[in-house]
């Protein structure tokens, strides 16, 4: 077969899994039948309040990135597990340094072994994606970082689109547009590596020029200002608990924690928290095109693979040692025909892991 007759096909088969890999998205949203809350049900603001842009019904948030601050805002309550999820639509244009983060997180109550789960979108410059990375700490484990780093089928900045992470004493998995693109399974191996303290849900976008894009190379360019993220469709589900109880307990069971056990067991009852044999093909799919960085096949930073770490043959011979994707293992994007142009569109200080910035 031909050069040019290989490059078609690829293109075909690319274009045939964005179509099932659409509609999979369509079957799943309807099955997970979300409930929705409005900001001034679950939300306050984190900080720079005067960066947060409320709709009149408070079913929709804004967060701002200017020269003066940037914004964040944070879950009312902590919960005791759950199933985290909003709409969001980043900003667009040179977004180069600009950090937009949806994560869970304990570290206000447990300052030295805190737990974190991480959704964070690295900006570009302009003309090249957006990157996102998703990242597990529990018990402090900041030490072993579980980065695994990917871009998208879609331009997020065009329009809204559904980011969520599920929390369950069993399994954690992140989820795009109801498109399951990670999963860690708990194992006794994991031990305090494996989050398992109450968690508040966050949202900021901040200044991360240091380190966000290309190691700091590029820094924000605040003549693109304000940076605009955009927040709808909020959904917190979980079982509310008091952390500073749980603090005071100690391995005691707290009367509120023992109140969640229906709770937990009812989510972990929904759909959302078992991936179906059509969403492990989805996710197959979304790994091993759109992912390009995985702690798991980084054998220089460790040389034996984490407990929780499920090696896959296909996904292997995509990285180097150094877990990052080998030249020429990403299919390539259909160039534009030549012709007429056409037109198209274009926290916190908290600390981050910032070892593997840019890769």
């Amino acid at each position: 077969m031909s050069g040019g007759r290989r490059r078609r096909l690829s293109i075909l088969l690319l274009f045939l899994s964005l179509i099932s890999l659409s509609s999979f998205s369509l079957v799943a949203n309807a099955a997970f039948n979300l409930p929705t809350i409005s900001f001034d049900q679950g939300y306050t603001p984190l900080f720079a309040d005067f960066n947060i842009k409320l709709s009149d019904d408070s079913r929709s948030a804004n967060l701002l990135l200017n020269r003066h601050a940037g914004s964040g805002f944070i879950s009312a309550k902590y919960y005791d597990y759950g199933f985290f999820s909003a709409k969001i639509k980043l900003p667009g244009n040179h977004t180069a340094g600009v950090v937009v983060a949806f994560y869970t997180s304990n570290g206000d109550v447990w300052e030295k072994n805190h737990d974190e789960l991480d959704i964070e979108f690295l900006g570009n410059v302009k003309g090249k994606p957006w990157r996102f990375q998703t990242n597990m700490y529990g018990n402090g484990s900041t030490s072993r970082g579980r980065e695994e780093r990917y871009t998208l089928w879609f331009d997020p900045t065009v329009d809204f689109h559904q980011y969520s992470i599920l929390w369950t004493r069993n399994n954690i998995i992140f989820y795009v547009d109801h498109v399951p693109i990670r999963e860690i399974t708990r194992s006794e191996a994991m031990r305090g590596d494996y989050p398992s303290k109450p968690m508040s849900l966050y949202a900021t976008i901040w200044d991360a020029s240091s380190w966000a894009t290309d190691g700091g190379k590029y820094p924000v360019k605040y003549e693109f200002e304000p940076f605009v993220s955009e927040f709808t469709d909020f959904v917190l589900e979980g079982c509310p608990v008091d952390p500073i109880e749980q603090v005071s307990s100690g391995s005691t069971i707290s009367a509120s924690a023992s109140a969640c056990s229906d709770k937990k067991a009812e989510m972990e009852a929904k759909e959302y928290s078992h991936i179906t044999p059509e969403g492990r093909k989805a996710m197959r799919w979304f790994r091993e095109n759109y992912m390009y960085y995985s702690y798991c096949y980084d054998t220089v930073r460790y040389s034996v693979p984490l407990p929780e770490c499920v090696i896959v043959d296909s996904e292997r011979a995509r990285f180097k040692e150094t877990g990052r994707v080998k030249f020429g293992s990403v299919p390539k994007r259909p160039r534009r025909k030549r012709g007429k142009a056409r037109k198209h569109p274009k926290k916190s200080n908290r600390v981050e892991n910032q070892g593997q910035a840019d890769m």
